[in-house]
């Protein structure tokens, strides 16, 4: 039951004479358990109103007048600042509660908070308001608890005189991780408050940077890469409207711009590596992961700015965007770099479809445009770049399987292989390999299938043009040059059709993959047997051997005990076309090994 507001009244009146008094004395043990009483008091209040009541009106009113209540008694010009000092530890955290209430309450707290803020030790309040943020109670950790802590924090901020790099770097890991908890589970009306106040610590840490000159590079690169983390945090939460969201992008992408990041720098990743470097000097591996989403964040300022229509003096203006676009297309290393960073937006479960679908776009464009010409001719390790596009075309892959819009499934599809394509043959291969080895999806592996095929025709009439040379000569020559046409190649169709696990492939659920494979060992039996030559040993007689024991008889019983187990003749009628494949691939088989020896 609810306690009627003048017995509440009273009890505040008391805790806070109790404080006064015992504070006053100096009776530093006696003056804890006061304060200790007081936050006692306030939290059984704030958990009574959070835990429901049938007088909603009469509770909301009662924790409006215990913070005006508190707000008056602070703002007195007889309260000693010592008093002040010993509440500050306490109260931020406990009026933040009464934020969650009503609209009023919540401007209460937040006035109490901010008086802390205007007359207690800035040095002090920082340490204050993480802890609060750090620790809320159950029921309170919510966008509406945070956010006059937040606001708070950004006041702080602007008023630290000494040493504010170190300050701003230790508060920041709280201020993201608030951000990432409350972001990740949107409520759009609810958030918006929350994402204001955290542009405004951006706000605060451009006027730290002004005020120190531009003098602290540390203090610059750590102001970068928050909004880069926030942009990307933020960017979570878009939505669908992406339209609405273009001012506060905007607004984002003017302090990467005062901080000295460029369009290049961005989407190369470039200049973000620079500042994590400069940041994280030593063994600071912890610290950096409250940045873990800073090359999302680049990639999506990239791609914002390109989305939007505006172009003011001060921003990346068409002109140097499609300077950028041009340097990317005659220049493979940065091409690759882009791609590295854009895999983070593909990645992404959260991001807007618009976006994705910009990224995706914007790739495309690039990869399209290149001019092979323009590429150094001076040999490069390009396997240091491997793993970077390994993981860009697995990100793409995410796109062409979960995005509901057909149209960019395809043109996802599309930017893969153009990607793929701008690989050199030497380790497209090994790309392709690893993907289908670590792929799940039946009907991904099935494409990935597809794509070595395709890769094998394109290559295989280059391989065979020295007809009037020596036969072994020529073999030498052409298999120096191989690419696909290699004894490896059968690696993929084995690792379907004899899963590593063991046993045949599972049907119907891997129907797709299935075919795929017997479709690629097809084409090459008949490709290296029409043409007389065996780059891949397809035609030993031991690999056909193999390949009818263990591959296609097990495949075929397989087949012939899911068809017979087939009530409704439905699953016999999906696997109708595999069924067709793979007794022809068995004829091929066992043509061959009539004219082996």
């Amino acid at each position: 039951m609810s306690a009627p507001e003048n017995i509440d009244s009273l009890r505040l009146q008391q805790a806070l004479a109790s404080c006064s008094q015992s504070i006053a004395n100096g009776d530093f043990k006696q003056s804890q358990e006061s304060i200790s009483e007081l936050v006692h008091f306030l939290d059984s209040v704030s958990d009574f109103i959070s835990s429901g009541t049938n007088d909603e009106e009469g509770a909301e009113n009662s924790a409006f007048e215990v913070l005006s209540e508190i707000y008056h008694y602070l703002i007195s010009p007889s309260l000693d600042q010592a008093i002040t000092d010993a509440l500050a530890f306490e109260l931020p955290k406990a009026v933040a509660k009464f934020a969650c209430v009503s609209t009023r309450c919540f401007e209460n707290a937040e006035r109490i908070i901010n008086h802390f803020v205007e007359v207690c030790s800035p040095r002090d309040m920082v340490s204050i308001l993480c802890e609060a943020m750090t620790s809320p109670s159950d029921g309170f950790n919510n966008s509406f608890y945070f956010t006059p802590l937040l606001g708070a924090l950004a006041k702080v901020f602007e008023s630290l005189k000494r040493r504010p790099f170190e300050q701003v770097k230790a508060a920041l890991p709280v201020v993201l991780k608030v951000l990432e908890a409350i972001l990740s589970d949107p409520e759009e009306d609810e958030d918006m408050d929350l994402i204001n106040k955290a542009i405004l610590i951006a706000h605060s840490l451009n006027t730290i940077c002004i005020k120190l000159d531009h003098k602290d590079e540390k203090l610059f690169a750590l102001f970068g890469l928050y909004v880069l983390q926030i942009t990307a945090l933020i960017s979570n939460s878009v939505g669908s409207e992406t339209s609405r969201w273009s001012p506060i992008m905007s607004q984002l992408s003017h302090f990467l711009h005062y901080c000295g990041f460029t369009y290049l720098g961005l989407i190369t990743g470039h200049e973000v590596g620079m500042a994590v470097d400069l940041i994280s000097q030593g063994d600071e591996d912890d610290y950096m992961r409250c940045f873990s989403y800073v090359k999302c964040g680049a990639a999506i300022t990239v791609l914002w700015r390109d989305l939007s229509n505006e172009a003011s003096k001060e921003d990346l203006d068409a002109a140097v965007k499609v300077k950028v676009k041009v340097k990317l297309c005659s220049n493979r290393i940065e091409r690759w770099e882009a791609v590295g960073i854009l895999k983070h937006v593909y990645a992404s479960s959260n991001l807007p479809l618009a976006l994705k679908r910009h990224a995706i776009d914007f790739l495309f464009c690039i990869m399209e445009a290149i001019d092979s010409h323009k590429d150094p001719d001076e040999p490069l390790d390009y396997s240091v770049y491997m793993p970077s596009l390994y993981a860009a075309l697995q990100a793409i892959q995410k796109v062409i399987v979960y995005a509901s819009d057909p149209l960019l499934r395809k043109k996802a599809f599309d930017t893969f292989k153009i990607v793929l394509a701008d690989i050199p043959a030497s380790l497209r291969f090994d790309i392709l390999m690893a993907l289908i080895k670590n792929s799940d999806l039946s009907s991904m592996i099935a494409i990935l299938l597809g794509c070595v095929k395709e890769e094998m025709y394109k290559e295989y009439p280059k391989k065979v043009s020295g007809q009037n040379r020596d036969a072994k000569e020529e073999n030498k020559v052409v298999q120096s040059t191989l690419s696909f046409w290699t004894v490896s190649v059968l690696d993929c169709v084995e690792f379907v059709l004899k899963p590593p696990k063991g046993g045949p492939p599972s049907l119907p659920e891997f129907t797709d993959a299935v075919l795929s494979a017997l479709n690629l060992y097809r084409f090459i039996l008949i490709t290296e047997s029409s043409g007389k030559t065996n780059y891949t040993e397809v035609l030993l007689k031991n690999k056909l051997q193999k390949v009818y024991r263990d591959w296609l008889e097990p495949l075929r019983s397989l087949v012939s005990g899911v068809s017979a187990g087939d009530n409704d003749g439905q699953l016999a009628i999906a696997l109708n076309p595999l069924e067709f494949v793979l007794y022809r691939c068995i004829e091929l088989v066992e043509e061959n090994l009539k004219h082996t020896t």
